[in-house]
């Protein structure tokens, strides 16, 4: 079913912030209101310097916002001028919306909404890296799970699969916080041949990643230095 975009809303939210921008030097402020796939709403104003090339667009706000949050992927997006009236994204922000929105990301314009498809034809994005690198790109995270990403932690652990050993993992909530998920499993990995993939996995969703070897021991695979609890390293060249 196609999702209604409330854009009185949306552009509402963009001129709010619009009024918090930092524009001493070209006297243009801007705002932009993304609306997230999981219903959630992020800002971003624009935030200019004496070093011009360094200002930073509403739409870079809107992203960091995205990210800083939980993450997910951008479905509609309205930026505004210092009147409250839509603005089109410049060309850099149009990359940036289709990296985090894709072609189906919906941009108020004045004659009407229009795909990032529609603003950026032609895009360069991460299947024109994978065509030469060949590498697998970031597992994504279910629409319904993006606002946990960042919490929790993945269980990484091998199991048997026709005889043979696999890998699988599981994201855990980890604790209560009152919120509508209860305590426990958030989501169940497929299986992998190598540890690595299910490593990655994991931390497409957290960056707390422990991997629990066949004899139960546990070593941290997650981002920063190992916690006191889980002190030793995973190798990954021992698996």
């Amino acid at each position: 079913m196609e999702r209604q975009i409330d854009w009185d809303r949306l552009r509402a939210a963009a001129t709010e912030v619009m009024r918090h921008a930092y524009a001493p030097y070209s006297k243009f402020p801007v705002g932009a209101a993304g609306l997230v796939d999981d219903g959630r709403i992020v800002v971003g104003c624009n935030v200019e310097n004496a070093a011009y090339g360094v200002a930073l667009c509403a739409e870079c706000g809107v992203v960091t916002a995205l990210h800083a949050s939980g993450g997910g992927r951008l479905v509609a997006l309205s930026c505004v001028d210092a009147t409250g009236e839509p603005l089109m994204p410049c060309g850099r922000c149009r990359q940036l919306l289709w990296e985090n929105g894709g072609p189906d990301c919906l941009v108020e314009a004045k004659g009407g909404p229009l795909t990032m498809r529609e603003l950026l034809p032609h895009a360069f994005d991460v299947a024109d890296l994978d065509a030469i690198t060949g590498e697998t790109p970031v597992p994504e995270v279910p629409a319904q799970l993006a606002a946990w990403r960042g919490r929790g932690t993945v269980f990484v652990h091998p199991d048997v699969s026709a005889g043979q050993q696999v890998w699988t993992a599981y994201w855990d909530r980890s604790a209560g916080t009152g919120d509508e998920i209860g305590i426990g499993v958030l989501e169940e990995g497929p299986t992998w041949p190598a540890p690595a993939e299910a490593v990655a996995w994991g931390l497409a969703r957290t960056p707390r990643v422990v991997v629990v070897d066949a004899g139960g021991a546990m070593f941290w695979a997650g981002d920063g230095e190992p916690p006191s609890e889980i002190p030793t390293r995973w190798d990954s060249d021992s698996a």
